[in-house]
């Protein structure tokens, strides 16, 4: 054992030495741990995002740009009404329905039995026919119609007349669901969805 100029045994300082080395192997740095912890939330929140989004495209049909097809395909399923979604980019009222009305399972299981839903970009290239089969863009379409704002909901009847039509989002979901009983019942063709919400005044979103 020999000593330093401080008076201190070498062997002694490698005893420490040791002892940190082993102290270190049981008790690894917290950073890694905290690392990790953060990473396992972010991938959570993530997860949880994608399963809403999810969830709000599962209440619309599969689009194939042929509405006089899925007219056909809504009369041959008993369908009520075909209800097409005007929408676009960016648009806050189009993210309000589908991240607090569209990805709810009582509205997607009523819409589904009752509606063939379809969504639709009003400045949208995607080539489609229209119910009478003119072929057009989604842009051409909702230019066809004179949408201009969004979200509008239009619903057609069986024969493809136009029914009904909502300009801006609807606020709740219980408010949505009024709206498609309102045309599921046929209500539409003795008042307004307006006068038919005041003679409901039980229902939330009213």
């Amino acid at each position: 054992m020999t000593r330093t100029g401080d008076g201190k045994s070498t062997a002694n300082r490698g005893g420490r030495s040791a002892r940190r080395a082993v102290f270190r192997h049981h008790f690894p740095s917290p950073f890694p741990v905290t690392l990790s912890r953060h990473l396992l939330l972010l991938l959570l929140v993530l997860a949880a995002l994608a399963a809403t989004a999810a969830d709000s495209n599962h209440f619309f049909a599969l689009n194939t740009g042929d509405l006089k097809a899925e007219l056909a395909d809504a009369r041959a399923d008993d369908k009520k009404a075909l209800l097409v979604f005007f929408e676009q980019e960016g648009c806050p009222g189009c993210r309000h329905m589908k991240q607090n009305v569209f990805n709810r399972k009582d509205v997607q299981d009523f819409y589904r039995q009752n509606f063939t839903s379809l969504a639709v970009d009003i400045y949208g290239s995607v080539p489609m026919k229209d119910l009478a089969g003119r072929e057009l863009s989604e842009k051409g379409y909702a230019q066809a119609l004179k949408v201009r704002a969004t979200p509008t909901f239009v619903f057609y009847d069986l024969s493809g007349a136009e029914i009904a039509r909502i300009v801006g989002p609807l606020q709740t979901a219980e408010e949505f669901l009024l709206l498609g009983q309102f045309i599921a019942s046929g209500a539409y063709k003795t008042r307004s969805f307006a006068r038919y919400r005041l003679e409901k005044p039980d229902r939330k979103g009213t």
